[in-house]
C-alpha cells in the first residue's frame, strides 16, 4: 500500500489545496482499500480515533460512506444531524471547533457556505474534511475519478462533458479535479448556468501546467462529440427554493442526458451522476 504521509494533520477542504500527485496518491490509496476489502483483509489503519460528523444538510451517500470507511479504518464515529449541533446556533464556530477537536481525532463538516467548513478548520486542531458545502464537494470528486479510473484506466486526456447547471459544488469541483488531473472538462449548459468565471480563469492557469482543457460550451452536440464521460446532477441543489423548479425545467431540458444525448458521445463513453436523482414522479419531489 502506498504511503500518503503528506496527509498527515492536513485538512481537506478543497481539491485547490492539493497538487495533481497527491490526489492521484489519494485515488490510489483508496483503490487499495477497496481491493483489500473485497479480498476480507482488515485495513484497520486507525484503530482507536473517534471522528465526528457534522451534517447540517442531510444526506444518504454522504453519511453512510464516511461512517462505512472509518468503521472499516477502525474508527468511532458521532453522528451530528441538523438538530444534534448547536454549531452557529448557541454556540460559535469557533467554540465548536476547539471543544470537538479536544475530543475528537478529525471532523467531517456537510453544510453550506464554504467559509464555515474553512472557519471551522481554522479553530480546529484535528483534520477537518469537507463533506460538502455550496461551493465544493471535493470527495464526491475522488470517488468519481477512482470510478473513471477503474473503468477507463487513466484520467489524463479524458474528455468529461458536465451536462446542466455548473454554477455549484459539482460542477466547481468536478471542472478544478479535472483542471488538476490533465483532463478536458466541458461544462455544457446556457451561458447564465456557466460556472463563476474567476473559479474558471483559475482553472485555466492550473490546466497550463497539467495539459487540461477548460471549456464553456451551450451547444450540446458540440459539447458531446467525442466525450468520454458524461456527468449531471439535479437542476436544483439543498437550500434553493421550489418557485427555481419550473424555470429549471424549461430552461435545462435541452440538457438533459438521455439515450439521443449518450449517442453523441463516444460508443464507449459512460454515464455518470452523483445522485440524488430526479426522473420520474415516484418521490415527494416529483
Amino acid at each position: 500500500m502506498k504511503k500518503v504521509n503528506f496527509l498527515k494533520g492536513k485538512d481537506f477542504l478543497k481539491l485547490l489545496d492539493f497538487t495533481p500527485e497527491q490526489i492521484e496518491k489519494l485515488i490510489d490509496l483508496a483503490a487499495d482499500f477497496k481491493k483489500m476489502k473485497k479480498e476480507g483483509k482488515a485495513h484497520k489503519y486507525c484503530e482507536g480515533k473517534n471522528i465526528a460528523l457534522i451534517f447540517e444538510k442531510t444526506s444518504t451517500r454522504t453519511r453512510c460512506s464516511f461512517e462505512v470507511a472509518a468503521y472499516d479504518l477502525g474508527m468511532n464515529v458521532t453522528y451530528l444531524d441538523p438538530t444534534g449541533s448547536q454549531i452557529g446556533k448557541k454556540e460559535s464556530i469557533a467554540d465548536t471547533a476547539r471543544v470537538l477537536a479536544s475530543i475528537y481525532d478529525g471532523i467531517e463538516y456537510r453544510g453550506y457556505g464554504q467559509e464555515l467548513v474553512e472557519e471551522l478548520a481554522k479553530y480546529s486542531k484535528v483534520p477537518v474534511w469537507n463533506g460538502l458545502t455550496n461551493e465544493f464537494h471535493p470527495t464526491q470528486i475522488l470517488a468519481d475519478f477512482l470510478t473513471i479510473k477503474e473503468h477507463l484506466g487513466t484520467l489524463r486526456g479524458v474528455k468529461f462533458v458536465y451536462m446542466g447547471d455548473a454554477r455549484y459544488n459539482m460542477g466547481n469541483s468536478l471542472m478544478v479535479g479535472c483542471a488538476k488531473m490533465g483532463m478536458n472538462f466541458v461544462a455544457c449548459a446556457p451561458k447564465k448556468y456557466f460556472p463563476d468565471a474567476a473559479l474558471v480563469a483559475e482553472c485555466r492557469k492550473i490546466a497550463e501546467q497539467t495539459g487540461a482543457t477548460i471549456t464553456l460550451e451551450d451547444c450540446p452536440e458540440k459539447a458531446l462529440s467525442g466525450a468520454d464521460v458524461i456527468y449531471t446532477d439535479v437542476w436544483v441543489s439543498m437550500g434553493e427554493p421550489a418557485e427555481v423548479w419550473e424555470e429549471r425545467i424549461r430552461e435545462l431540458s435541452p440538457y438533459r442526458v438521455d439515450s439521443e444525448k449518450m449517442k453523441m458521445a463516444k460508443d464507449s463513453a459512460v454515464f455518470m451522476h452523483c445522485l440524488p436523482s430526479f426522473h420520474d414522479l415516484k418521490t415527494q419531489v416529483g
